[in-house]
């Protein structure tokens, strides 16, 4: 079962890093910069970012329907990075190198299935999870922090 791993659009954090630290902190958020790779995996390059570049710490509303797994969660974003664009079944290192959490969710945004997965076997889990037709799409977590990392459709 092919599926297509999607990562955020920069345009909808680019105006934040034009504020201060006392306006970030108004939208909860702030500046951080990077002291350890891994460390600070962007969530817009699907990448981890580099010992010394500066990154956005927010909350983000990753899972916005109307539903009762409504949720948010604190994310990273690098400045003056593109969306990436992965190929379809492609897993960015990112991913491969962190013991993640799937979450499978149906047209009515209800969580059917979710499961802990250790990173080699990232790619079979999903393509399980999708062997389920009433599987719309998943969300990748970080486990032990719980942050979102990149949501995964079919491909």
């Amino acid at each position: 079962m092919a599926f297509q791993i999607h990562a955020l659009p920069e345009s909808q954090f680019t105006e934040l890093f034009a504020l201060s630290d006392e306006e970030l902190a108004q939208h909860s958020a702030c500046r951080v910069v990077v002291d350890a790779k891994p460390g600070v995996p962007c969530r817009v390059s699907l990448a981890d970012a580099e010992v010394g570049e500066t990154a956005i710490l927010l909350n983000y509303e990753h899972q916005p329907n109307d539903s009762p797994y409504r949720a948010a969660h604190a994310i990273f974003v690098r400045a003056g990075v593109r969306q990436a664009r992965l190929q379809v079944d492609e897993v960015p290192q990112v991913l491969i190198e962190r013991l993640l959490s799937v979450r499978a969710f149906d047209k009515a945004h209800q969580m059917i299935d979710a499961d802990v997965t250790d990173p080699p076997e990232l790619a079979g889990r999903i393509e399980g999870m999708f062997g389920n037709p009433n599987v719309s799409y998943l969300h990748l977590h970080y486990a032990k922090r719980g942050c979102f990392a990149a949501s995964v459709t079919r491909a």
